[in-house]
């Protein structure tokens, strides 16, 4: 099977919310999201929970979970074996935020329009 690419997606003005979001963690749920990270280049779409899971609209998370913290980087998949890691939380609730799976999708169109853009279509 072939690895898949993880990109960071990087808004237009050059931030790119999951590395802020990675910067603010502790050292070790970071190397426990950075391990995620890693799985989620070897497996792919085959990854399943309990260390990913499809929340709605092509939008995924990755989950991980450290002593009683629970953080959560959402992604999608693009075209050729590509996963778009969008945003990162600190999940506080049993229930994904509405607004975080919405700040995902916005994400996402973004990077396809512009992507679209700077191809020519």
């Amino acid at each position: 099977m072939q690895d898949f690419e993880v990109i960071f997606y990087r808004k237009e003005n050059g931030e790119e919310p999951v590395k802020d979001f990675l910067t603010n963690l502790d050292p070790k749920m970071r190397a426990k999201i950075a391990r995620a990270i890693s799985r989620l280049e070897k497996n792919g779409t085959e990854l399943r929970e309990p260390f990913s899971k499809h929340l709605e609209d092509g939008i995924f998370e990755l989950r991980v979970t450290f002593s009683s913290n629970i953080s959560r980087v959402l992604y999608f998949f693009f075209i050729g074996h590509t996963a778009i890691l969008t945003n990162g939380f600190i999940k506080k609730t049993q229930k994904t935020p509405r607004s975080e799976i919405e700040k995902a999708k916005r994400y996402r169109d973004d990077y396809t329009h512009r992507r679209n853009k700077n191809n020519g279509n």
